[in-house]
């Protein structure tokens, strides 16, 4: 398998792995935020009849519509409306009268009939159809005068009259034909009277009916007639006492008063969806327009993955249902860190996020949010590299100051708050920058020495003159410590013109050949000039194998000594996997030129190549270097010839072919290593001697100075 292939499916592996994180997070994060202990109400958990545990007082003076009252009201009103029934219908009243005339049309044939006998005429009276007549009225029917028969016939039809004129309902019909006595004249008798009622009454009938859409629209005007029922409660005033029953009233007067908050799950779950949705997305915005440091380590991805985890439940679990320990939770550590570990980019960033998503439906999100956020982005601002560690109590003030400032400017305006309550808080906000840089300080440390993170700090610490292993270093190989020196100049510089990590790149380039003080005196620049030993009588193999060495010796050293793990690259990376080329050489010149009778391996750097720009950085300072102090070009020309030799060199061995350098930035390090050689080896004056009057030790200084040190091939100070 090639190279192209083993990279294909490193990084597709990578970018599988970096997917299931970003996607572990992204659920993980969604089901934080809508646990109920994130979603604690700042009340009791009350539900309409359930028993009040407490006595419960309205916190303030509230007036409001109550729905409840006023629907009961509007419902009253609809029930007391009577059913509405419909005009009484003028064709039941003529159909009845017809039916009255028909009627009495028929009793008086049966009276007049001269043939039939009084039997006879009583049958035919009973007998009539759609008439129901007794016994007796027929017989009193027949007995009756004619004069009276007149005054009963005309009677009956004007009550028959009258009566269906009125509306006349199913309800009321008994009502109405118990009446029928009432309405007959006076001048009648009574058993007049009562044949009057025993032909009206079966012929009274129901008129007047019953109207679904008239009693809706009475209903409707009664219960809109209703105004809306107003509720007052006075500051203190008891709306439920201990042991009351929850009733509807009560329930709405706590839920106005915010004394319980009802619990609709769905809009809960759809919130927090669309929230952590909105995060991912800025997430990968960032992520598509900047490539952070952790992106390039699975290990530093997992470790913003979890802390970003760890902080985020911490606070939804510790924050909801408190009043001080939301102002004291230390949000802004979790940025401090990024900021300090990955860049203050990827700090302000993820601080945003965590912020949003931790005051994210609580009761006073809206100033925990800009409380949480500005307090941890002018941290941040503040913190910059995290060069020392006055820095961090400079950021530990600056979240004291900004979180004060945003209690004023959200809490005091906007809430009633004493004066107590205002210290309180400022005293909170005041712990929290101490907490917060303090955690930051602290992680940072335990982080890059458990996980092998380097940070400004750890870098600036180890840079330091009197650090063991620099000490060890000076003091073992002089020579080679200057020769580093010179290489963190060439690299640092063009590190900060390509935009590099300019600090990193000083120290790994410090520490690259601290490798040689296992076996300085081996090595020329270590050497006493005038006595030096080019190796040439010992096997070119020998020679290689204890060049070579000078690498998996300063990765022993760098793991005693407890180096940061990234700077372990430096070491192996800055001779990747070039030859010792003159050794090399000289092992073809004893075998004759026989490619094939020497093992190139053994000549060989164990490598990787650089893998980064920082370590491509250090192999070409290191290279030009010593080309450049062996050979003592004379002009500016010859210099930047040197620079890009080394350069073109790195590419035609794929020394660069896993480093993210283009083109432009190889043009912008040749510029920047030529510039700072020009300065270290420019030309310098003879001037001539006067033996009356410069000392000894002043002519010996100028003599070393200008004199170049004899007798070093570049081949071997390169390697």
């Amino acid at each position: 398998m090639n190279f192209s292939e083993k990279a294909k499916r490193y990084f597709s592996r990578y970018s599988i792995l970096s997917g299931v994180i970003f996607a572990s997070v992204v659920i993980l994060s969604y089901a934080i935020l809508i646990q109920p202990w994130a979603f604690r109400p700042a009340s009791p958990s009350l539900q309409l009849g359930d028993v009040a545990q407490q006595e419960l007082r309205a916190p303030q003076k509230i007036e409001y519509v109550s729905k409840i009252l006023t629907e009961e009201a509007r419902t009253e009103a609809e029930r007391a409306i009577e059913p509405v029934y419909a005009a009484s219908d003028p064709t039941v009243a003529r159909g009845q009268l017809d039916n009255m005339r028909t009627l009495l049309e028929a009793i008086s044939g049966v009276r007049e009939d001269k043939i039939a006998s009084l039997d006879e005429k009583q049958a035919d009276l009973v007998s009539l159809e759609n008439y129901d007549l007794s016994q007796d009225t027929s017989n009193d029917l027949l007995t009756l005068p004619d004069e009276r028969w007149t005054l009963v016939k005309r009677e009956a039809s004007n009550v028959l009259d009258v009566v269906m004129r009125s509306p006349i309902r199913s309800d009321g019909l008994d009502a109405i034909r118990l009446g029928l006595p009432s309405r007959v004249s006076l001048a009648l008798s009574e058993p007049e009277v009562n044949l009057v009622v025993n032909l009206v009454s079966p012929l009274v009938k129901v008129n007047s009916f019953y109207s679904p859409e008239l009693t809706e629209a009475a209903r409707l005007l009664a219960r809109n007639s209703v105004e809306p029922v107003m509720v007052s409660y006075s500051q203190g005033e008891t709306i439920v006492l201990s042991g009351q029953v929850i009733t509807p009233t009560a329930y709405e007067a706590l839920l106005v008063q915010n004394l319980i908050v009802p619990v609709d799950h769905k809009y809960e779950y759809l919130g927090g969806g669309a929230l952590v949705l909105l995060g991912m997305i800025l997430v990968l915005l960032y992520l598509a327009r900047n490539r952070p440091k952790f992106m390039d380590d699975l290990r530093s991805l997992i470790l913003v993955a979890i802390l970003f985890l760890i902080f985020f439940a911490g606070a939804r679990f510790s924050i909801p249902n408190r009043t001080i320990i939301p102002y004291l939770f230390p949000i802004p550590a979790f940025g401090l860190l990024i900021s300090a570990l990955f860049g203050i980019e990827s700090g302000i960033v993820f601080s945003l996020i965590l912020s949003v998503f931790t005051a994210y439906g609580l009761p006073n999100a809206l100033d925990l949010m800009p409380y949480y956020f500005l307090s941890s982005m002018s941290a941040i601002l503040a913190l910059g590299s995290a060069r020392r560690v006055g820095h961090f109590i400079w950021a530990s003030a600056v979240i004291a100051g900004v979180g004060i400032s945003v209690v004023i400017a959200y809490r005091f305006p906007f809430n009633d708050s004493d004066i107590i309550g205002m210290v309180t808080l400022a005293g909170a906000a005041v712990f929290n920058g101490i907490a917060s840089t303090s955690l930051a300080l602290l992680m940072q440390f335990l982080l890059a020495q458990f996980l092998g993170l380097t940070t400004t700090l750890q870098l600036l610490e180890i840079s330091r003159p009197d650090f063991p292993l620099l000490k060890y270093f000076l003091l073992k190989a002089p020579g080679t410590y200057q020769h580093s020196l010179q290489v963190v100049n060439l690299a640092e510089q063009a590190a900060e013109k390509i935009g590099a990590d300019g600090l990193l790149t000083r120290v790994g380039a410090l520490y690259h050949d601290v490798g040689k003080s296992e076996n300085a005196s081996f090595f020329i620049e270590n050497q006493m000039s005038g006595n030096i030993d080019a190796h040439d009588d010992i096997d070119p193999a020998v020679t290689a194998a204890t060049i070579i060495a000078h690498v998996t010796d300063g990765l022993i050293l760098a793991r005693k000594y407890r180096l940061p793990r990234r700077l372990h690259d430096f070491i192996s990376e800055h001779h990747g996997t070039l030859l010792t080329r003159y050794q090399y050489n000289h092992a073809l010149e004893i075998a004759g030129g026989d490619k094939s009778a020497v093992d190139i391996e053994k000549y060989r750097y164990p490598g990787p190549s650089p893998r980064s720009r920082e370590t491509a950085l250090l192999m070409f300072a290191d290279g030009v270097e010593a080309i450049v102090r062996a050979k003592q070009p004379k002009t500016e020309e010859d210099l930047r010839e040197i620079v890009r030799k080394v350069v073109e060199t790195a590419q035609k061995e794929g020394q660069l072919n896993d480093t993210p350098l283009t083109q432009r930035d190889l043009n912008m390090i040749i510029e920047s290593f030529s510039t700072t050689m020009q300065g270290v080896y420019h030309p310098r004056l003879d001037y001539p001697k006067d033996d009356a009057h410069s000392s000894p030790d002043k002519s010996a200084a100028e003599n070393i100075s200008t004199t170049p040190i004899a007798n070093r091939r570049s081949d071997k100070k390169a390697e």
